[in-house]
């Protein structure tokens, strides 16, 4: 079959939303596209639990503790989850790993941000895994099938670590007035980031418009973001502290929220590399890997003999 009618067949699964599968033919820069998105949300999940694994230890009770533990081991398995479906578009993973170690690769930018108190652990389930749902439940019908498959126990995941989050807000707020600062200066400082977690505005992203037209992506940066606020905002008013924006108010006419200029600077400066802790997350993972090469090795040398046994037999 010519590329022109391997072209109109995937042309036609995409308007009819039918699944893109590993063995189908598919454009090389859809692939290509996808490889570079869902390798940048394993690497996301696994960066992501560095802020986090920070305070399993520090948590004020052996119930945070069980909980946090949980979360971060949650993490790793949607990495898992995520390489694997990547490495169905023909990317081996140790190509993944080094293209995030060199700093090819991008993960989030909200995870090169420092956690400073335990408040931040339930701004970050509140705010962060908030907006990780909001961008990851759509994925779900992404057009690339082992990607879709993958989000649907990560969303239902993440939906718990978002309740976690907020529960550990409500509990401050409802405690001493200090308990109650920690969680407003924890929402003022992962304010701003969070929004920026849904990417660059609309007319300064290179990728969405194409994702959009091939499935891959459901909703804009924009739309997403709107989205989030809207939601965020009433729940900041249960919780009784107030988000750090001036120009937040309700639009009537529109429908949704108005919200202030994101500095967009920062968001650029930081997906550079040069964030308050991309350095200190970049190394982590990379002196991980390295220290973890003996496993790797003994996992090998075991197969390889298993195989042996296999064949003697």
């Amino acid at each position: 079959m010519d590329i022109k009618s391997l072209e109109d067949r995937f042309n036609e699964k995409i308007d009819k939303d039918i699944r893109i599968e590993p063995k189908d033919w598919m454009p090389e820069n859809y692939r290509k596209t996808l490889i570079r998105q869902i390798s940048q949300h394993a690497h996301s999940e696994i960066v992501g639990m560095l802020p986090e694994a920070n305070w399993i230890t520090r948590a004020p009770s052996l119930r945070r503790k069980a909980a946090a533990l949980a979360k971060v081991q949650d993490e790793a398995g949607h990495g898992l989850y995520l390489y694997s479906a990547c490495e169905t578009l023909g990317i081996e993973r140790d190509q993944l790993l080094q293209d995030l170690h060199s700093g090819k690769a991008k993960y989030s930018s909200i995870f090169n941000y420092p956690t400073l108190t335990w408040a931040d652990m339930g701004a970050i389930g509140w705010l962060v895994d908030g907006a990780a749902i909001m961008n990851q439940v759509p994925l779900c019908r992404a057009s690339y099938g082992p990607y879709a498959r993958a989000m649907v126990r990560v969303c239902k995941e993440e939906s718990f670590h978002q309740r976690q989050g907020f529960e550990i807000m409500l509990t401050l707020c409802r405690g001493s007035e200090e308990q109650k600062k920690m969680a407003q200066d924890a929402l003022n400082r992962w304010w701003w980031p969070s929004l920026m977690m849904f990417g660059p505005q609309d007319k300064d992203s290179t990728h969405t418009e194409q994702s959009m037209r091939w499935g891959i992506k459901r909703f804009t940066n924009d739309e997403l973001r709107q989205k989030f606020v809207d939601v965020s905002k009433p729940q900041a008013d249960l919780l009784g502290i107030t988000i750090p924006d001036k120009d937040l108010k309700w639009n009537e006419e529109r429908g949704h929220y108005d919200f202030g200029e994101i500095n967009w600077e920062e968001f650029f400066n930081v997906i550079k590399g040069n964030g308050p802790c991309n350095k200190q997350r970049v190394d982590a993972r990379r002196n991980a890997y390295d220290n973890g090469a003996w496993v790797r090795e003994a996992a090998a040398a075991h197969a390889e003999k298993k195989a042996k046994k296999q064949q003697a037999a």
